[in-house]
């Protein structure tokens, strides 16, 4: 079992780094890291680092999950889809700050783990899917904000179609060298914004049973 004080330390860290949304911060230190990993590198839970879980994924890097939902915060997002559920950290963090969140995961075996945590943690306002991300959930949508996990080559025009006007996806984009970029709807035209150089996983297609 980790300490608070050891929680605090990473809250600290990415204070540092630049993360400013208090409500970001207050969840991230509240929300338990160390339970979406398995025991035996739950130990490593609050460093600021991403870690295997499985099936070639990882559980995203603290600073980057603090900076993806900062950025997709700024639009006060009420209905927001995630691509790649992952191990449920991100799911999970969303679900705190947002009325409902919508999240696909291509690998099953990920999902029902995730699915089990999110129950643990008595958050009732997640809706998982077993499908390929890349198109989406287009018959919940459309939605105020769009997250991807994992990095497309270029932001599919399906998930384009799903999003709100006036809302946002947030996204790694690229292959060797990816970005994290941020778009915003305007009517039929959208406005792209490049953040930072990130490190992802590719966004692939297709299902694992």
């Amino acid at each position: 079992m980790t300490s608070r004080r050891t929680r605090m330390r990473l809250i600290q860290r990415l204070r540092d780094a630049g993360i400013n949304d208090q409500r970001v911060l207050d969840v991230m230190a509240d929300v338990p890291r160390h339970i979406f990993l398995d025991e035996a590198l739950s130990h490593r839970a609050y460093e600021d680092t991403s870690l295997p879980i499985g099936y070639n994924q990882t559980l995203s890097q603290p600073y980057i999950v603090a900076r993806m939902t900062e950025i997709l915060m700024q639009h006060a997002p009420s209905r927001v889809l995630e691509l790649g559920t992952g191990s449920g950290y991100q799911t999970a963090i969303l679900a705190r700050l947002v009325d409902l969140v919508f999240s696909v995961e291509r690998i099953k075996p990920l999902q029902d783990r995730a699915r089990e945590r999110l129950r643990q943690l008595e958050l009732r306002n997640t809706l998982l899917k077993h499908a390929d991300g890349g198109m989406g959930w287009p018959d919940k949508g459309p939605f105020d904000g769009i997250m991807l996990t994992a990095a497309p080559k270029d932001i599919p025009r399906e998930l384009q179609a799903q999003l709100a006007d006036g809302g946002v996806i947030v996204a790694p984009v690229g292959e060797e060298e990816q970005t994290l970029v941020k778009m915003v709807r305007y009517g039929d035209s959208f406005e792209t914004t490049e953040i930072e150089a990130v490190n992802f996983v590719p966004l692939l297609g297709g299902v694992v049973r």
